[in-house]
């Protein structure tokens, strides 16, 4: 009884839109940061989750409209769960509201590393920025993880919908000061647009460190082998040879040319000659391995030696 008096009682919702746009427009972002959130809890304790949607959406876009990110970034995500509680299915409305809102974060250059520290001014400015891109990036990072569980829980592929890993990727390769480019990875090869990844590693190949390149390129590609993607592994290396300028001919590079052949073939001998004759390459980062061994169990039905591996593997992708 309680519930059907407050679904009467409720207001019609532009009214609270109107209202709390005003309070943010007055400088009052944090005050009306509290209001959306308890105004749009009304309406989902009355199970009337489009309207607590549509007051989520404002208030995520009014915000980050006014550079206001914390708090933006909190009814973004607050929007994400009131689709889980209502579940609602992975469709272009909802996804439109999503893509909406990620244009909305900002994209601010980060300063260049290199200053003058015997300036405390600009130590001061720089140590700042850094700050303020990290925290953009966490918030950003946030809400599109939970959107991707949503889009994956919800009628959208098991590992998230695509464009949603697309926009997280590229958020982070632009915006992230620190460059982690195994957990970019991982959501690029779940964004079925090698021909941007492949763009985005050439990019990579131009500000990296000597001897970075390689093992990026390698580690795409076994990523998207593990995955039994050999449509797109074989894209992006070809993509990869057609843009660069120059590309190293290390061993690593030799490694995953051969590999791509190889398993075009029930050829498991060959494949284990060629881990172990490019064992000490493979060697440089641990995650080749362990990528090498999801590939043998994927094409050649190969049980990993310790099988908790693939778990652990597993659980890291999901936290990335």
């Amino acid at each position: 009884m309680s519930r059907e008096r407050t679904k009467r009682e409720l207001p019609p919702v532009q009214e609270h839109i109107d209202k709390l746009k005003k309070v943010v427009e007055e400088g009052n972002g944090y005050g009306a940061l509290q209001m959306y959130k308890s105004i749009s809890a009304r309406y989902v304790t009355a199970q009337r989750f489009s309207e607590a949607l549509d007051i989520l959406f404002s208030g995520a876009c009014v915000e980050l409209e006014h550079g206001l990110v914390n708090c933006g970034a909190d009814l973004a995500i607050l929007f994400v769960d009131t689709l889980v509680k209502a579940k609602s299915p992975c469709n272009d409305d909802s996804l439109d509201r999503i893509r909406c809102m990620f244009k909305l974060f900002p994209r601010v250059p980060v300063p260049p590393h290199l200053v003058d520290v015997s300036d405390d001014e600009d130590v001061h400015n720089l140590h700042e920025s850094l700050g303020e891109a990290r925290s953009r990036v966490d918030n950003l990072t946030s809400f599109l993880r939970a959107a991707i569980r949503w889009s994956a829980e919800f009628g959208g592929p098991s590992t998230g919908y695509p464009e949603l890993h697309a926009m997280l990727a590229d958020y982070l390769y632009t915006e992230c000061p620190e460059l982690d480019m195994v957990r970019i990875s991982r959501h690029f090869v779940r964004a079925e647009d090698p021909e941007k990844f492949a763009s985005m590693l050439i990019n990579f190949m131009g500000r990296c460190y000597p001897g970075e390149d390689d093992l990026a390129i390698a580690r795409a590609v076994l990523m998207y082998l593990s995955m039994g993607n050999m449509k797109d592994a074989n894209f992006l290396m070809d993509g990869i040879k057609r843009q660069a300028e120059t590309l190293s001919e290390s061993d690593l590079i030799q490694f995953t040319s051969y590999l791509l052949e190889t398993l075009q073939r029930d050829a498991w001998p060959l494949f284990s000659m060629l881990r172990a004759k490019f064992k000490s390459c493979l060697d440089r980062e641990p995650l080749l391995n362990e990528l090498l061994d999801e590939i043998a169990e994927r094409f050649y039905g190969v049980q990993r030696k310790n099988p908790l591996q693939g778990m652990f593997g597993d659980i890291f992708k999901m936290m990335g």
